[in-house]
């Protein structure tokens, strides 16, 4: 009488083998996800600047091509239309606008502050900008979270 020992299944290098595959494959994603997820976020906050932008262009039509004078009161009226719509940063915080001048030294994507530059446009890169560029012209920046600043200007 013979007996067969042969059994099907798989042997311990195989199982080893799909979970070390399986293991790298998981690695890989939840090393891309933040980046992706941070990629994501500073994409909206350049569609942010761009929506600025656009209720400056509807700001200065209506008021013969001038500048607000307060920029926060721009935001509520221009932007966010009164209380039908938002204007916050992807995190969840309320932008804050500011003219201040200058970049204020904690400028992060942590604190979402959209600095305006009246008389300025975008230069060849983000940070610099093209200063004495007319009384009707305003550069609008902003940190974004992976690395740079964000500028639009009209």
């Amino acid at each position: 009488m013979k007996i067969n020992k042969q059994t099907k299944g798989f042997t311990i290098i195989e199982v080893v083998l799909v979970l070390a595959i399986a293991g790298l494959i998981f690695m890989m994603v939840f090393i891309a996800l933040p980046a992706l997820q941070r990629s994501q976020r500073d994409a909206q906050r350049k569609n942010d600047l761009s929506r600025l932008n656009t209720a400056l262009s509807s700001y200065q039509s209506n008021n013969r091509g001038s500048l607000p004078t307060n920029w926060n009161t721009f935001v509520s009226k221009y932007v966010t239309l009164g209380t039908v719509d938002t204007f916050v940063d992807p995190s969840g915080t309320d932008y804050s606008v500011t003219d201040t001048g200058s970049l204020p030294s904690n400028f992060t994507a942590d604190t979402p502050v959209i600095l305006v530059t009246p008389g300025s446009v975008c230069g060849k890169t983000e940070e610099a900008l093209s200063p004495n560029q007319g009384t009707r012209k305003v550069a609008f920046q902003m940190k974004l979270e992976g690395s740079g600043i964000a500028c639009a200007s009209n």
